[in-house]
């Protein structure tokens, strides 16, 4: 079984950084004119360091692999049904409800925080696994998780829900989910064993942190032609590229990582106490609360056993991500949505609300009719993948639309709340960052 080693908060770096500091505060150095160079040593320091602790303070350790552990457990495929009814169950009501009010009491009071901080708060995302059971719903019931059925309509539903009280904080919360969601759908047997116990009892170091590396930081970027290699060696396999805007880089402790391994793409697991493996801080535009990070995967060595799936998986991986995608930027929208129809109708000018006024009506109501379009599409790609019907086109035009509407969404939250839009005292303008998102990302979450 996996297990984690503890981590010291006051290590040699930063005892060296608080040295350097005290050193850059010291009126010394002025009069011997070293500001400058100081301030240049506490900066490249801080810099290197940081990069140093992601590799550092992180550890996985190999699980034990023994054979003989038999098939490895699946969630049974959902009925196919002749009547598209978007009717939830009695369970799947009961999760959304629960999501949702996580999401209002406990993601939408932290969010402000959490983006200006560029982290989430640890205990909120203990709570996420301890109180709202994310990242245990796909695990099998053998494996100590919830597990049983498949279903990525209530994967849409968590996603959506917690969205609505901030989309950073509801990928902070769910990339964890998404590797255990891959090691059950595409795990062997010991991988399942040495790794998904991790994610639901979590350790002496909290809630296990990982992540679905795929997208990476060069222009015109398609997830069916990488950059990150797997070439084969005795033994295992060594991998070399750079993954982009990974949530949690930092402190994650298992990724699932896409490159190409004999000319097609494919997931390969990656413990980030690997040789070679190297975090770096990316803050992006958007999804700040998420705490995003650039992978480095210099000559990194593992295992033949590393090798998540077969070459089915990465495609399915990555339109199963895309649907995630898609519930988040509806989750989101439909919260820009909730906030500017009282603002409008609130909002005083020339002597009525603004609402009154026949531009700001239609655009409200267009926010409605896109959004509602939209999800239509996103659970109807969630209904065919959960049925094991081929779900590519659904996938692809959930993800166009909620990209195109998301984007537009936000925008015209921005617009309609006028100059209130544009200060942080409203949080219109981090719905309308984080929706940007919606068209550039990949992989990270799956339902």
């Amino acid at each position: 079984m996996p297990t984690r080693r503890s981590t010291r908060p006051r290590d040699a770096m930063g005892l060296g950084l608080a040295a350097l500091n005290k050193l850059a505060g010291a009126g010394l150095i002025d009069r011997l004119k070293l500001r400058k160079p100081a301030e240049r040593a506490v900066y490249q320091a801080t810099r290197t360091g940081f990069r140093a602790v992601g590799a550092a303070n992180r550890r996985f350790a190999a699980p034990a692999r023994p054979g003989g552990h038999g098939t490895p457990e699946r969630p049974a495929v959902a009925p196919e049904r002749a009547l598209f009814d978007l009717t939830p169950t009695d369970e799947q009501a009961m999760i959304a409800q629960a999501s949702a009010e996580f999401a209002a009491e406990q993601l939408r009071p932290a969010a402000a925080a959490a983006d200006q901080d560029c982290a989430a708060p640890a205990p909120l995302l203990a709570r996420a696994v301890d109180e709202l059971g994310v990242g245990q719903l796909t695990v099998p019931e053998s494996l100590g998780g919830f597990g049983g059925e498949r279903s990525v309509t209530t994967g849409v539903l968590v996603n959506e829900a917690l969205a609505h009280g901030d989309m950073g904080l509801a990928v902070a919360c769910l990339a964890p989910a998404a590797v255990s969601t891959a090691l059950t759908l595409w795990g062997d047997a010991d991988q399942q064993a040495g790794y998904l116990p991790s994610f639901v009892k979590g350790g002496e170091n909290g809630p296990l942190a990982a992540a679905v590396a795929v997208l990476e930081p060069h222009v015109l970027f398609n997830p069916f032609a990488l950059r990150t290699v797997a070439r084969r060696v005795p033994g295992g396999f060594v991998l070399d590229g750079v993954k982009s805007l990974v949530p949690r880089a930092d402190s994650a402790e298992l990724f699932v990582v896409g490159a190409m391994l004999d000319g097609a793409p494919a997931l390969l697991l990656v413990e980030s106490s690997s040789r070679g493996v190297q975090i770096e801080s990316e803050p992006a535009m958007g999804l700040r609360a998420a705490r995003m990070g650039r992978l480095v995967l210099d000559e990194v060595q593992v295992p033949e056993t590393a090798v998540l799936g077969d070459a089915r998986a990465y495609g399915d991986c990555i339109r199963l991500g895309r649907i995630g995608w898609a519930a988040l930027a509806l989750g989101t929208c439909r919260a820009v949505l909730d906030y500017v129809i009282p603002y409008v109708n609130e909002r005083q000018a020339f002597g009525e609300p603004i609402s009154h006024r026949q531009a700001v009506a239609f655009m409200v109501a267009n926010i409605g009719i896109e959004l509602e379009g939209a999800r239509l599409v996103t659970l109807r790609a969630a209904a065919r993948a959960e049925q094991g019907l081929p779900f590519a086109r659904e996938s692809a035009l959930a993800r166009r639309l909620t990209s195109e509407y998301g984007m537009q969404i936000g925008s015209n939250g921005v617009q309609l709340l006028g100059g209130h839009g544009y200060v942080k005292e409203h949080p219109v303008e981090r719905w309308y960052r984080d929706l940007r998102a919606a068209g550039v990302m990949e992989g990270v979450v799956l339902v």
